[in-house]
């Protein structure tokens, strides 16, 4: 971070949100591990959804789905869908349909 300028929550989903486009996958780590210990800012649906996407992407689908278990709220369909979503990029067809159930079945409380 630049001295002197203060990050906030939406700064912090910029910088996910570029290193998963990018697939830096260790930069993106580093960011968001210290965010609320370091910077205080609070993990919100947002940044878990850009990591979700960032390790998906990378390939790396079990320490994303231990990622989502971790978090302190419960996953939205969001999060789900970004994890479906590098599931079919990846062809792991046994994910995807536990990760679709779990979408279908927050559509069935959400409806």
């Amino acid at each position: 971070m630049c001295e002197g300028v203060q990050a906030d929550d939406i700064t912090f989903v910029c910088f996910l949100s570029a290193c998963s486009h990018a697939g830096l996958v260790d930069e993106g780590m580093c960011i968001f591990a210290p965010m609320t210990t370091v910077y205080m800012v609070s993990a919100k649906l947002e940044h878990y959804t850009c990591m979700v996407n960032l390790l998906g992407c990378a390939g790396h689908l079990q320490e994303t789905e231990n990622m989502m278990k971790a978090m302190p709220h419960k996953p939205h369909v969001s999060v789900w869908k970004a994890l479906l979503s590098t599931c079919r990029i990846h062809g792991n067809v046994g994910m995807g349909e536990h990760v679709a159930n779990q979408i279908v079945e927050l559509a069935d409380e959400n409806a």
